[in-house]
């Protein structure tokens, strides 16, 4: 890591955070370079010398975080080598995919304060937390497309400022 990339002890932060969370250390770390690389995205050898990995690293990072669709492949004409850079709109689109999980996550735990019913703390612990659960898989979608309208009005404003 040097300081020749903007934002990169940001990044290595920002990826530890994510990886404290559950996302594999590689692909946090490729992703959050990424939200700083330079507008014609990284190739994957310019990731690798960034992170001051293994090529091989770098590629199982990329098809994780590709296939997630978080980041996406940029490529040009007359260049021969990928370049890589985050997916628009990568993160609500992740929060919004994630809601069905809440909801199955919800359902298990009704069936666990269900099958408990002999703890009735324990029971009205579990239906709080589904409740919770069925709570975010209703909104985060309906957050995230809040949050695209907000950003499409401000744009628009911003364009008609410009004109």
């Amino acid at each position: 890591m040097t300081s020749e990339h903007p934002g990169a002890e940001a990044a290595e932060q920002a990826a530890a955070m994510l990886t404290a969370v559950g996302m594999p250390r590689m692909p946090a770390r490729v992703m959050m370079a990424l939200a700083g690389s330079p507008d014609e995205g990284y190739t994957a050898a310019e990731l690798a010398a960034r992170l001051g990995v293994s090529p091989a690293a770098v590629s199982g990072a990329v098809r994780y975080l590709v296939s997630m669709r978080l980041i996406h492949r940029l490529s040009r004409p007359g260049d021969r080598r990928d370049r890589y850079d985050l997916a628009e709109d990568s993160w609500s689109g992740m929060i919004s995919a994630n809601a069905p999980l809440y909801g199955s996550l919800a359902a298990y735990l009704d069936r666990i304060a269900d099958d408990n019913a002999g703890a009735p703390v324990s029971a009205a612990r579990a239906q709080e937390i589904a409740d919770f659960l069925r709570y975010l898989a209703e909104r985060m979608p309906q957050l995230a497309a809040e949050w695209r309208a907000q950003r499409e009005t401000a744009a628009g404003g911003e364009d008609a400022a410009d004109g």
